[in-house]
Parts: structure tokens; sequence; C-alpha cells
């Protein structure tokens, strides 16, 4: 059993992250081994929740834009990593060790921090509009 990192899914809703990358996340952390890599191909995790290939790729821009899946610098195919504050670990013990390495990188300027977009003014609300019925042509 993996134990699950949860300081970054605190700020999940402040991601404003769409339901196909909260899909594909959800792909991710299902298929992660121990400390976060995922070996499967964007295809592959987008059919796994049932994501058409365009979908995938702009669910995947969008979580690597607010760096929760992060790339290797080599860009190896297939492969991908889930921030340390979103992965999961084999024990209590390389958990605590990952964070507080991932904290001392993040410092260091080695890690980017998770982000969330930034605005001046929150954006609005949908607006939810109640069903009337018309009345049929004719």
């Amino acid at each position: 059993m993996l134990i699950q990192a949860s300081a970054g899914f605190g700020m999940l809703y402040r991601l404003d992250l769409t339901k196909a990358a909260m899909e594909l996340l959800s792909a991710l952390i299902e298929r992660q081994e121990p400390g976060g890599e995922v070996n499967a191909s964007q295809a592959e995790l987008g059919a796994r929740v049932g994501l058409s290939r365009n979908s995938a790729n702009t669910a995947m821009a969008l979580l690597e834009s607010r760096n929760l899946v992060l790339r290797p610098k080599d860009r190896k195919y297939r492969t991908y990593y889930l921030h340390p504050y979103v992965a999961s670990y084999a024990s209590q013990e390389e958990l605590e060790a990952a964070i507080q390495d991932a904290a001392e990188r993040i410092e260091a300027g080695e890690l980017p921090e998770i982000t969330a977009p930034l605005y001046e003014t929150a954006p609005p609300k949908r607006q939810t509009q109640p069903l009337r019925a018309v009345r049929a042509a004719g």
C-alpha cells in the first residue's frame, strides 16, 4: 500500500483545473510507482479515463503548467513525475524524507512549486439559469 502525500491536494481547488485535467491526474496517481514516477504514454493515460488524444494533450499541458506533473529534462518518452507534494511513497519515512527534500529543492530553485493561476480579481462564477419551457413552433 502506498502512502499519499497530501500537501498539494489541499490547494487543488485553487488550481482551476478542468474536469479532463482532474481525470488525467487521477490516472497518473493510479499508475505511479512509489516516488511519483509514471511510465505510460499520454494516449494510454487519456484512454484510461475516456479522453481523446487532443483532450489528453490539453489536460497534460495544464497539469504541467501548474507543476503537478514534471517531465524529465531530457523529455523521455512515456515518463512523467508527479510533484513530490502529490506523489505516493512506500513508507511514512520515505514520504517525510521526500517532502523535506522537495522543500529544500524548492527553496534552492531546483524544483518548481505547484502554482495556482494568479487573478487580479476572481473569475466570475458560472451562472446557472433555471430551465423553462418553450412552445414548440408550428
